[in-house]
């Protein structure tokens, strides 16, 4: 080092040998919070740029999932506040119906009480304490992430507010003939006792039994399977195709129900499939939504034969049995009457399972209220169709179009005292009134509220625009509505994207709640599996964040972040980037050390040496490139091209290029202590929106500068130099070249060997001196020899390797070498000529053999030099 950088050294403050994350992490996130620099300003007249966060239920904690999710959502923000928008990232929970009111039962069951010895409004108290003491563990979380939302104007589904915009909009759908109350089938949970939506429903494979019953007597018989016996003692008909010649006979007649003392119809119907089974299905309307649409269609009856908690209702010998007792007593009965044709045990077949409780889901006819989807869904559809909302990966769409054009009525109402009660009010004399936010209830003896509440996916179906202070016309709904892109995973394309779009139209006079629905896919293990608990593979990433620090995290997921592909993930990636931070860490420790800067200005091309053009070049050329996969949420690429430019091409090159500059001192040094001032100022700022804490503290430490979160975000300059770059590929080239002849031939890393280099007339002849700093290469001294001679990029390198290697050993080995990679060509070039296996084999196949080729005849190349480079060859 010399006196002129000691003194720059002096001057810049020291940073620790090693970057230990859980000593940055905390309090920089507490200081970018202190500051206010994600509260954002509704009346500022920077451009708006709007993410509200999809709510996590306040019972959650982190999981991969939020974690990845919330790092694109963090670094889309942050660079957008770093071009100067007004960025707004809103963050808030969802009041988690189903799971919250299991959580305080359960407590209540320790004390053994249960929620109706309490009563409603003390229940709903509890609750609320709950909330209060335990919920809410997920926003800690968030903070250990680095998310940058703006706490300020942190949101509750439950809240008063988004409460009122609940009730709000229920009204404007009542009045507008858009809810209804009506009898359907929905999905029932015995256990929660609550209607549940499809999401809530969770399909395993199960060991269960299909049965095969005759009803009917002699030729006025026919055969039925089912996995459910129990139901049908509530069969009002069978169906069967109306063109299946089998059972042409038995259309329109009476036959008799087994161990009933009932008829039933036989019905044509062409929802039966004549082919599955024996062409014949029983029909349950009251506990099977397909049966339900076949009775509505042939006006048949529905009875109603369990009650809510699974247990049998109808009068005879399995009155008060559980439904599963009550199946195989009624196997028993029917096989004592000859009844069974058929019995297969077991019999997998899909089965659904409440996601909270894990109880099978009965499909259950009951009186719920519903919301009309066709004009919301068609408003819904037609806005992504005309292009006002866009979703990445386009191909996405289709997946969206299947749910939205096919949509069937919603069921909001949930049998649960945790929610947005339904503001319905029934009269003593079959009155029914819908109340709004700003209206009295009716009073007065025998009025009475609905005693249900709200789907908790219906409050969330309005957070994009109730967050913002709707139905009030509020500064930031004006300001910040509609955001700007929604990030969320592909698998709830409808349970949550298509119902904000529907109810954000609606409300919003046709103007949709995002620009564009960037989906995700789902955080997978290392092999590509599904996380689960039953699998053992579930991951905290609290413990990464311990281990390897968030930034290590957030990369890594980043990085894996194709648009909507699953991302897998494994401890080892995040090692990895955990490495990368220590890479940035040290490069950027040993640019201070070395003088680097950002004060004054950059100096002129002309005073720029090569080396200095070409990383210059590459810096302009890597913020385009970001800039351009930012755009379209390639976060994978975006992350990679960084990962390279920074490791590859700032870390291992040019850091080390500089080297001799530095060592050198004068004003070139001086020239280049700038430069890679100007580089990792710019890499840092690059770098910030996935990995915000690392580069928060060596970019603070590098400038002096206040923060990166309201740093510029940098620009392509339009500064590119072909030649620059061209002569340090070259260097590189030759660099390369002589350490893998170096490492082929045994020499140790820092071995240094005598070499005589052949530069002149060449744009490499500058570059002496980093060549041999890079490549340990001591002048040819007295007694040089010339043992090795290699010709690289128009440089040629003579290398005196005697004393260093048993030649004839190396060229055994080599020939050994040689031998393999000729036999391997021999084979890869036998199955490309074979015309059966090339007719045959996958494409990918196919091209694997070809991969196998070119690599055999590249060693072969490769080898056969390094022969030939040996002395006395």
């Amino acid at each position: 080092m010399t006196e002129n950088t000691q003194q720059q050294h002096d001057s810049v403050p020291e940073l620790p040998t090693q970057y230990a994350p859980a000593e940055v992490e905390g309090p920089l996130y507490e200081r970018w919070v202190e500051r206010g620099y994600f509260t954002a300003d509704a009346t500022s007249d920077k451009k708006p740029y709007t993410i509200v966060i999809p709510p996590p239920n306040v019972t959650g904690s982190l999981h991969l999932g939020h974690a990845f999710q919330h790092t694109l959502m963090d670094a889309l923000t942050r660079r957008k506040r770093m071009q100067g928008y007004e960025a707004l990232w809103l963050p808030g929970m969802d009041h988690a119906g189903i799971a919250t009111q299991n959580k305080v039962e359960q407590q209540l069951a320790e004390e053994g009480k249960s929620r109706h010895d309490l009563g409603r409004e003390a229940f709903t108290e509890r609750v609320w304490q709950w909330k209060e003491e335990y919920g809410g563990k997920i926003l800690g979380q968030m903070r250990r992430l680095g998310d940058g939302v703006d706490w300020s104007r942190e949101r509750f589904t439950m809240d008063e507010g988004l409460s009122k915009a609940v009730q709000t909009i229920f009204k404007k759908l009542y009045d507008d003939e858009l809810i209804y109350r009506a009898e359907r089938i929905i999905n029932w949970c015995p256990r929660c006792l609550t209607a549940i939506s499809d999401i809530e429903v969770e399909y395993q494979e199960d060991d269960g039994e299909l049965v095969s019953i005759r009803y009917g007597e002699g030729e006025e018989s026919l055969v039925v399977a089912t996995t459910r016996a129990e139901t049908m003692l509530g069969d009002t008909a069978v169906a069967v195709h109306p063109e299946d010649e089998r059972y042409a006979h038995l259309v329109g007649k009476q036959i008799k129900l087994p161990l009933t003392d009932r008829t039933i119809p036989v019905v044509a119907d062409t929802h039966v499939d004549p082919e599955f089974g024996t062409g014949a299905v029983k029909v349950t309307p009251a506990h099977d939504p397909n049966d339900f649409a076949i009775g509505q269609r042939h006006g048949l009856p529905s009875m109603t034969v369990m009650d809510e908690h699974g247990v049998i209702t109808v009068h005879g010998p399995f009155l008060g049995l559980d439904r599963f007792e009550a199946r195989s007593a009624i196997v028993g009965a029917l096989r004592e009457q000859g009844r069974i044709v058929a019995e297969k045990r077991p019999y997998v077949h899909s089965v659904g399972h409440c996601s909270r409780c894990r109880t099978t889901v009965e499909p259950r006819l009951s009186m719920q209220w519903w919301v009309k989807v066709g004009p919301l869904a068609q408003a819904a559809g037609d806005a992504v169709r005309d292009g006002r909302v866009k979703i990445h990966p386009e191909d996405m769409s289709k997946r969206y179009f299947d749910w939205v054009d096919n949509m069937h009525d919603w069921c909001i109402s949930r049998q649960l005292w945790w929610g947005h009660r339904i503001p319905v009010w029934y009269g003593p004399e079959g009155q029914v009134v819908c109340v709004g936010p700003d209206e009295e209830p009716p009073s007065g003896e025998g009025w009475h509220q609905d005693t249900d509440v709200l789907d908790t996916w219906f409050s969330s179906g309005l957070w994009p625009f109730s967050t913002l202070g709707w139905p009030e016309k509020t500064p930031d709904l004006a300001k910040f509505y509609a955001t700007d892109v929604l990030v969320t995973g592909h698998d709830i394309i409808f349970f949550w994207v298509a119902r904000m779009m529907m109810f954000g139209l609606y409300a919003m006079d046709g103007v949709a709640p995002f620009h564009t629905i960037a989906l995700t896919g789902l955080v997978r293990d290392e092999r590509g599996k599904k996380m689960s608990k039953s699998f053992g593979n579930v991951v905290d990433p609290l413990d990464w964040m311990d281990a390897y620090g968030s930034d290590a995290v957030r990369f890594t997921l980043a990085k894996g972040a194709n648009p909507g592909t699953d991302v897998p993930i494994g401890e080892d990636w995040v090692q990895a980037s955990r490495n990368f931070a220590n890479k940035i860490w040290n490069a950027t420790r040993f640019a201070l050390m070395n003088g680097a800067t950002v004060e004054g200005e950059l100096p002129s091309a002309e005073q720029l040496s090569a080396t200095d053009r070409w990383i210059l070049s590459r810096l302009n050329a890597t913020v385009a490139e970001v800039d351009a996969y930012y755009e379209d949420y390639q976060f994978s690429k975006l992350s990679d091209a960084l990962y390279h430019f920074a490791w590859d091409e700032v870390f291992d090159w040019y850091v080390e290029l500089s080297k001799t500059t530095f060592m050198g001192g004068g004003e070139q040094a001086k020239v280049s202590a700038r430069v890679l001032g100007e580089v990792l100022d710019v890499t840092l700022k690059l770098l910030h929106p996935v990995v915000p804490f690392v580069t928060e503290a060596l970019w603070t430490t590098l400038t002096g500068k206040e923060s990166l979160v309201v740093a510029d975000w940098p620009t392509d300059r339009g500064f590119r130099d072909a030649a620059a770059e061209a002569e340090i590929e070259n260097l590189q080239q030759v660099i390369t070249e002589v350490r893998r002849f170096r490492a082929d031939q045994g020499l140790q890393p820092g071995q240094r060997v005598p070499a005589r280099l052949g530069l002149s007339g060449t744009a490499l002849a500058a570059h002496e001196g980093a060549i041999r700093q890079l490549l340990r290469l001591q002048p040819e001294g007295e007694g040089f020899q010339a043992t090795a001679n290699l010709t690289i990029g128009g440089a040629t390198v003579a290398l005196d390797l005697s004393g260093t290697i048993d030649v004839e050993a190396e060229r055994k080995r080599l020939a050994k070498a040689l031998a393999a990679a000729e036999k391997e060509k021999s084979q890869a070039t036998a199955k490309l000529g074979n015309e059966a296996f090339l007719a045959k084999a996958a494409e990918a196949a196919v091209e694997k053999i070809r991969t196998r080729l070119a690599k055999a005849e590249a060693d072969i190349e490769r080898i056969g030099a390094q022969l030939d480079a040996l002395p006395g060859a």
